[in-house]
């Protein structure tokens, strides 16, 4: 259990889940019948097309049904006068239940720190002697652009803020405008800022490729980012892909599988090598495991971060040069789905929680999120810069294209924050001793690019 599942003292240490920003128009219609029947129609769809049916389908997917947006604290906390603990797990239960909004952001709650500290790390890294850009992807109440924004006026010389452009790239016009709103609350910002409401992945909206250093901002985007998954009926057979198809009865969804044939899941296959040990093993062994696997088969689910594979392609294409920040939970509690990165797929009725044990059970009603493992992202982000393709070239001596680094939050946040900004009268710091389940990772590219 955690917080934004259920707003009860013990919970409140697991924040992160659900901070986040909706990727979608928050259309208020009522919600009606579940849409079993219109997510999968007569023929089978990858998984990763029901889940973003699941999310983001604009009459029927969870994101369309949240008639709240992302909450909008009217002023910082200030955390020096609450007494600890206990003081800041009952003034967060006040704060969502005057606000009533269904999540506050980590960016949010540490107002303004949390998007200094994302700033300072900027500030540090990125050389100001060309205009400084920044893509927020998903960029929710506008609060971290504001945040980065100020700090960047109030401690870069003038002409790095006179200069820079900061582009939110936001699918909800509804998120927009509050973005709008909330720069705007400082005049001069505005002319340095922009929404695009598109689409990140699609490679169509970004226009041409653009050759100038800039940054990508991602906080709290990868965990909602459609996944494949794949099956194997025991220890030695091969992968198939999994698709959803309807029953003869039209109401219950099954699961097909199909040989692997979808080049997105099979590049996915390839960076995570997942058949190396096959590859490397001796007749022998690979002999010994297919008749132990006869004896005790034992089934595998394996979930690929097909959507993220997806955004990376279009951004190492569109922005080669881009330094990237990115932050999400890196483990998950509590996950009732099998397989190996298998999300949470969390509904809430009638003020409380609960987890489904099957993906296919999500039909417009729930949340699915799944854990970003940060070795994964890494070679993810490896790959899409060419790096991982040219090390299958025996004969290329080729260096990485990327600088890469994953930090703990409390980590990240210890050496480009301001701790003592959000540390409680007895010492007890939630940025940094609450937020285990959470990583940053950082990637800049070095100077073996072309």
């Amino acid at each position: 259990m955690m917080l934004c599942r259920a707003l009860r003292p013990k919970n409140l240490p697991l924040l992160f889940h659900k901070p986040k920003v909706n990727p979608c128009e928050l259309w208020g219609a009522p919600f009606g019948s579940l849409f079993s029947t219109h997510i999968v129609g007569d023929k089978p769809i990858l998984v990763r097309d029901f889940i973003h049916s699941a999310l983001y389908d604009p009459k029927h997917g969870y994101f369309s049904q949240r008639s709240k947006s992302v909450g909008v604290l009217p002023r910082a906390i200030k955390f020096n006068q609450l007494e600890g603990r206990k003081g800041y797990m009952q003034y967060l239960d006040k704060i969502y239940k005057e606000s009533e909004v269904s999540w506050f952001t980590p960016v949010e709650i540490f107002k303004p720190w949390y998007a200094h500290g994302i700033a300072e790390a900027i500030m540090r890294t990125a050389n100001l002697s060309v205009p400084l850009k920044i893509y927020e992807i998903g960029g929710g109440s506008g609060t971290c652009a504001k945040g980065i924004m100020d700090y960047i006026m109030l401690n870069a010389p003038p002409r790095v803020y006179n200069n820079m452009t900061y582009i939110s790239v936001e699918v909800s016009p509804s998120l927009a405008e509050i973005q709008r709103e909330t720069v705007g609350e400082v005049r001069s910002h505005l002319s340095k800022f922009r929404v695009e409401c598109r689409d990140a992945t699609d490679r169509s909206g970004w226009g041409d490729a653009e050759q100038q250093p800039c940054w990508v901002i991602m906080l709290e985007v990868l965990d909602n980012l459609p996944h494949d998954l794949i099956y194997s009926e025991n220890q030695v057979s091969p992968w198939m892909e999994v698709w959803v198809e309807k029953q003869q009865d039209r109401e219950t969804l099954s699961e097909l599988y199909k040989p692997l044939q979808d080049s997105l899941i099979k590049r996915c296959v390839e960076i995570i090598n997942l058949d190396k040990k096959h590859d490397s093993q001796s007749s022998a062994i690979l002999k010994a495991k297919s008749v132990w696997s006869k004896v005790f088969p034992k089934p595998q689910r394996c979930w690929l971060p097909t959507g993220c594979l997806k955004l990376l392609e279009v951004l190492h294409d569109v922005l080669p040069k881009m330094s990237l920040i990115a932050s999400d939970f890196s483990y998950l509690p509590d996950v009732r789905i099998l397989g190996e990165r298998a999300p949470l797929v969390s509904t809430k009725k009638d003020g409380s929680s609960s987890d489904y044990s099957s993906y296919l059970d999500a039909r417009g009603d729930a949340d699915i999120f799944f854990p970003t493992e940060f070795w994964l992202l890494e070679r993810i982000d490896h790959y899409c810069s060419g790096w991982l393709k040219l090390q299958k070239d025996l004969s290329s001596k080729e260096g990485k294209k990327r600088r890469t680094i994953t930090l703990d939050t409390s980590s990240f946040m210890d050496e480009f924050g301001l701790p003592s900004k959000t540390r409680t009268k007895d010492g007890y710091n939630p940025l940094l001793d609450d937020f285990k389940n959470t990583k940053f990772y950082l990637s800049v590219p070095t100077h073996n690019t072309v």
